[in-house]
């Protein structure tokens, strides 16, 4: 199913073969979390639900408030992000710099948010100045969350200061 997926998208054969982007598995067992920015409704596995509630609780004890852009996402639905994309005229190479082809998003296990704040603009590298991005750096660990994607990650992927997973 993902060779004929990534065929379809004009995603190289080769992709994820060097070992530097490991696949995903789907996550089945999904508990919602709360609506995104725009008002859709996010999923976590049940563990790292607790964990972000955790987390958001105490950011906002500590005058911090965490927002979440982006929980779960299917394989289906990384296709259909990738598929917008191409249709609005962007070159493959550029779209897997900055999403993981079908199958190899941190997504779908369910364990990665991408979060966001008031004040900062969500998804772009603004959000590292921001206090929210601070106080993550300083208390996420706690909660089993890290940063995925640092300068310079081995996955090749853009700075991601946003993009969060809780460890399995």
């Amino acid at each position: 199913m993902l060779r004929e997926l990534h065929e379809e998208l004009g995603i190289p054969a080769n992709y994820g073969q060097d070992g530097t982007r490991p696949v995903f598995e789907e996550a089945t067992d999904l508990v919602e979390v709360g609506p995104n920015l725009v008002g859709r409704m996010q999923r976590l596995t049940p563990a790292t639900a607790q964990s972000w509630a955790d987390m958001q609780a105490a950011a906002a004890a500590d005058g911090v408030l965490l927002l979440i852009v982006s929980g779960f996402r299917s394989i289906d639905y990384q296709a259909r992000l990738i598929r917008k994309k191409i249709n609005a005229g962007q070159l493959v190479s550029d779209i897997l710099r900055v999403n993981a082809a079908p199958g190899f998003s941190e997504h779908h296990t369910g364990r990665a948010v991408d979060i966001a704040s008031p004040g900062s603009r969500p998804l772009t590298e603004e959000f590292e100045a921001s206090q929210a991005f601070q106080w993550l750096e300083r208390h996420a660990a706690r909660y089993g969350f890290s940063m995925s994607y640092p300068r310079d990650n081995p996955g090749g992927f853009i700075y991601e200061p946003w993009h969060w997973a809780r460890s399995a």
